[in-house]
């Protein structure tokens, strides 16, 4: 793999990022034109606080779980699930224990 992004063989996105102590890690899969996509792992006590994004980004849970409010509503959010967080609403992510998630983010061209 170059540039640390995700190569065109099989990867388990378990094991492509690690918990650190007392940190967020992120690794860039893809990056291009349309948008990213971004693996993340998040040690049990760190989080994203409020922010909003100027595109959609879609959630999905790879291990542990976390809440993540948008505009308010708490999402659960665990292994498996796939949540949308849209373009410029505010949302945050708090890990529950160690969570680790795929954030896609979709650039709208249109716009």
């Amino acid at each position: 793999m170059s540039n640390n992004k995700i190569g065109t063989e099989v990867q388990k996105l378990k094991t492509l990022l690690q918990f650190q102590e007392k940190a967020v890690v992120s690794r860039m899969l893809v990056r291009n034109s349309g948008g990213n996509v971004t693996l993340f792992a998040f040690d049990g006590n760190e989080g994203l606080s409020e922010h909003t994004a100027p595109f959609d980004a879609l959630v999905i849970g790879i291990e542990g779980s976390a809440q993540i409010p948008i505009a308010g509503v708490i999402h659960t959010v665990g292994e498996g699930d796939a949540l949308l967080m849209p373009a410029g609403v505010p949302h945050a992510v708090h890990p529950i224990d160690g969570f680790k998630m795929l954030l896609i983010m979709i650039k709208d061209e249109s716009k």
